[in-house]
């Protein structure tokens, strides 16, 4: 009996089991593809995805991790079609059975393109794409930086063309990857490069053609936010002329190749050399223009220059016409001064103690006889509006009233009585005449 409890197993415990389903899952399944719909899709604080994916006919739980969300080039929504890899497991706290995904791209268009319309869309919206930040070009490059592979294609096609047009012109390579993973961080650390430098005042930022995955280190958004970040004025020169990736959009300015971008900032030697001659030719119309001018002048002074005795005559008169202009001038001068003095004499007289006491007391009795009528009118007036005052007061005052046989009727408190209705047969009322006063007992109340 004995032996036979013992052969019976062990009842599991509820994680116990979910535990073990969840190893043979994870087991069974290594990692699978799943097509399906997205439904129920959230994205709470933790950074984590959670959503449904579903057919036709059944649906299941599915968990994309942050680590793994981070790398994706696009942001899928409620109903996309799409396709995961995942690996298969069990949620043991509630027993689902779950996909665990590593990955997730759209079924059909692909995940760079969509990720290539959301970035630009965002972008556009936030601004960068407007005309308005771009800045214009230097109508004459002094210096010009290139950002882009040093072994890639692009760089050749752009020296080619400035050692063609004007090989004089400094170049200065910021060498980069130009597609891989490692390729935007580069981009961006050569182009802060660059304007650490100082030396440019433009850069190209370009490279040669290939696929949209061999571009997209362009449409990456780090790179977009540096290229719009620079205070140096950006060539986007990326692939072929139907290649538009995100950095031409961003850029002050997309030139459709790399050999585009150098052909619109390198001057033409020969446009050079044809305006160079061009401005010689002025320099010397100029030039002999002023030996001419220079020339007559000279001529003319030539012709004012005299012999000194006849300069010493004219001076010698001069001096005479002076020294008469300034005899007159002082004999002028001290008849002003003796006009001046006898005028100051008579101010003075005017102004004597003896005479200025006179006018005042002029002034005085004048202004006393002025006070004293001012001061009878003012009286005379204050009195007759007194007495106006003191009619109209009459006029409205209650005792007028009484006068006319009119009576004041007050209760004991000394409250008026106006109807009635106020009084209490009984009550005793007061009654205020003109002359007196009369203490009356109600007998009886009349409202007609």
């Amino acid at each position: 009996m004995s032996d036979q409890l013992h052969s019976v197993p062990l009842a599991l415990s509820v994680s116990e089991l979910n535990r073990q389903v969840k190893n043979l899952l994870e087991r069974a399944f290594l990692t699978v593809q799943v097509v399906g719909e997205i439904s129920n899709f959230v994205r709470p604080s933790s950074g984590h995805w959670y959503f449904t994916l579903k057919d036709e006919r059944a649906q299941v739980r599915c968990a994309l991790f942050r680590q793994y969300n981070q790398r994706l080039n696009f942001t899928p929504k409620q109903g996309d079609r799409v396709q995961v890899r995942a690996k298969v497991s069990l949620y043991e706290g509630r027993g689902d059975y779950q996909l665990i995904c590593e990955s997730i791209e759209p079924e059909g268009s692909g995940a760079l393109q969509l990720a290539y319309e959301q970035l630009k869309a965002r972008l556009q919206q936030e601004g960068l794409f407007d005309t308005r930040h771009k800045q214009p070009l230097p109508s004459h490059c002094r210096h010009i930086g290139v950002i882009t592979s040093a072994t890639g294609a692009a760089i050749h096609d752009i020296l080619t063309v400035f050692k063609r047009r004007f090989p004089a012109l400094p170049i200065t390579l910021y060498p980069t990857a130009v597609q891989g993973a490692d390729a935007a961080p580069q981009i961006c650390r050569a182009i802060q490069q660059a304007e650490d430098h100082g030396q440019c005042d433009v850069l190209i930022l370009g490279r040669g053609g290939g696929s949209l995955e061999d571009l997209w280190p362009f449409n990456d958004e780090r790179v977009a936010r540096a290229v719009f970040n620079c205070h140096l004025p950006i060539v986007s020169a990326v692939g072929h002329e139907v290649d538009i990736v995100i950095s031409d959009l961003v850029a002050d300015l997309r030139a459709p190749t790399p050999s585009a971008a150098a052909e619109l900032l390198s001057p033409d030697k020969q446009q050079l050399q044809f305006r160079l001659g061009q401005i010689q030719q002025r320099l010397r119309r100029t030039t002999q223009r002023y030996v001419q001018v220079q020339q007559q002048k000279l001529n003319g002074l030539r012709a004012r220059l005299r012999h000194p005795g006849q300069t010493l005559r004219e001076q010698s008169q001069r001096l005479d016409s002076l020294e008469m202009r300034l005899y007159r001038s002082l004999s002028q001068r001290l008849q002003q001064q003796r006009d001046r003095l006898d005028r100051l004499k008579a101010r003075l007289s005017y102004n004597s103690p003896d005479q200025q006491r006179q006018r005042l007391q002029i002034q005085l009795a004048t202004l006393n006889r002025r006070l004293e009528r001012q001061s009878q009118l003012l009286l005379e007036q204050k009195k007759q509006r007194l007495g106006m005052a003191v009619a109209r007061l009459q006029m409205v005052s209650p005792l007028a009233t009484l006068e006319r046989g009119y009576a004041i009727i007050t209760d004991i408190q000394g409250h008026v009585m106006t109807t009635a209705t106020d009084a209490q047969p009984g009550q005793t009322l007061e009654a205020r005449l003109h002359q007196g006063s009369l203490t009356c007992t109600v007998t009886e109340i009349n409202t007609d």
